[in-house]
């Protein structure tokens, strides 16, 4: 029997009515939401809740590890002073007269030089960027001004090299941060020299006590360790209930604690340039008076005296001085000749003692009147300082530093 040939058409047509047919099945059979296409990716994405969006996850810039596990050193019984060698390229740390630490530093090039004189602690942190120069990493830092010295951890090459700062090893720097605190005495001087104990016959020689001490004087010690309450019994009471009243107050202000303040130590400055004494409690200016200064056309010097503390039952007071030469600082030696034995070197090398002979004749020419003397007597407290310098303020100085003198 002969078949007519099925047309093409007719074929496909019926494949594409059987794909629609089982795709209306798979949509009205079951929940959209459980709808499963068998050859398509089985992924939320493409049905359902839409799968997370997946950011590219940058990686985010750490800071440097600051050497955790470095122990805290203890923590000092008295002051300290921080003493920087420009021409020697050391720190030396002191406790009274005590050598407690040593380092080699990299100071200021000479487009740049780290400036000499007297300064403090005045700011810390961990981690700092400089302000004035690209943002430079400095570790540890330790401010000395305002307007950009300080201390802080930098690569040391055996030379100056900073545009002004005292680099330090890494080391070093941390357990410095963690022995200093805001106010700790940092002189920069051209040469090395170092803290000896010195009296002064003259001036501040005892610390006065309450049974020798003035009524006035008096209520100037209190205000340096805690506050008093005086009270004064009316000239005349008008009634029995007043009088009670007044009794109880009485009572509750004498049964009242009295919490102690912190002390703070005061830095004292005599300037032969101005012919005035300053006074500060920590970075608060307290009173200044005008000196009279033997041969004031002569130099003084620059000497800076610590009271490092009581020395016996009397309560005198224990002087340390460190006198800053004024000459300009020799070169530093070059890093050929001082990378022989360095560590050796910095622990066997004596330092030039400052002369109290010539720190107590600079005080023996200094007239202070005798009501300015008694009212420093009765403020002073380990830690205080008295500076002499032929030079005045700086314009560093400012409400929240201690004084700041430049040598050069």
């Amino acid at each position: 029997m002969y078949h007519e040939p099925r047309k093409r058409g007719a074929g496909v047509g019926l494949i594409c009515a059987t794909i629609l047919a089982a795709l209306a099945f798979f949509l009205v059979a079951g929940e959209p939401a459980h709808a499963q296409f068998p050859f398509w990716p089985q992924s939320k994405s493409w049905w359902g809740n839409p799968a997370p969006v997946r950011h590219k996850h940058h990686k985010r810039q750490r800071k440097p590890q600051l050497a955790k596990k470095t122990p805290a050193p203890e923590a000092p019984e008295g002051p300290l002073q921080i003493v920087i060698s420009i021409a020697d390229q050391r720190i030396s740390v002191y406790e009274g007269e005590a050598l407690i630490a040593r380092s080699s530093v990299s100071t200021g090039v000479p487009d740049h030089p780290t400036p000499l004189g007297v300064f403090s602690v005045i700011s810390k942190q961990r981690w700092h960027r400089s302000n004035l120069y690209s943002a430079a990493p400095m570790p540890y830092m330790q401010r000395i001004t305002w307007s950009g010295i300080a201390l802080h951890a930098g690569d040391l090459p055996g030379y100056p090299a900073s545009h002004g700062c005292i680099r330090l090893k890494k080391d070093f720097a941390i357990r410095l941060w963690h022995l200093t605190k805001r106010r700790t005495r940092v002189i920069i001087a051209p040469d090395d020299t170092r803290p000896v104990e010195v009296a002064l016959p003259r001036f501040f020689a005892a610390k006065p006590t309450a049974a020798s001490t003035p009524p006035d004087a008096r209520a100037i010690v209190a205000d340096n360790a805690i506050t008093t309450a005086a009270v004064v019994s009316p000239a005349s009471t008008p009634d029995a209930d007043t009088q009670q009243d007044t009794k109880s107050r009485i009572q509750g202000v004498a049964a009242a604690p009295v919490a102690p303040r912190k002390v703070v130590p005061i830095s004292i400055f005599v300037s032969r340039k101005l012919g005035k004494l300053f006074v500060r409690r920590g970075f608060t200016p307290l009173f200044d008076s005008p000196v009279k200064i033997e041969n004031r056309e002569e130099p003084l010097g620059t000497h800076v005296f610590t009271v490092t503390g009581d020395q016996n039952e009397d309560a005198a007071l224990r002087w340390t001085v460190v006198s800053i030469a004024e000459d300009s600082p020799r070169p530093p030696a070059e890093p050929t000749k001082r990378r022989k034995s360095r560590a050796k070197q910095d622990v066997e090398t004596p330092l030039p003692a400052s002369s109290p002979d010539r720190a107590n004749a600079a005080l023996g020419r200094i007239d202070l009147p005798p009501d300015v003397v008694e009212r420093i007597s009765a403020l002073l407290t380990p830690g205080s300082s008295l500076i002499v310098s032929d030079h005045g303020i700086s314009k560093e100085t400012g409400k929240d530093t201690d004084f700041i003198v430049l040598t050069q």
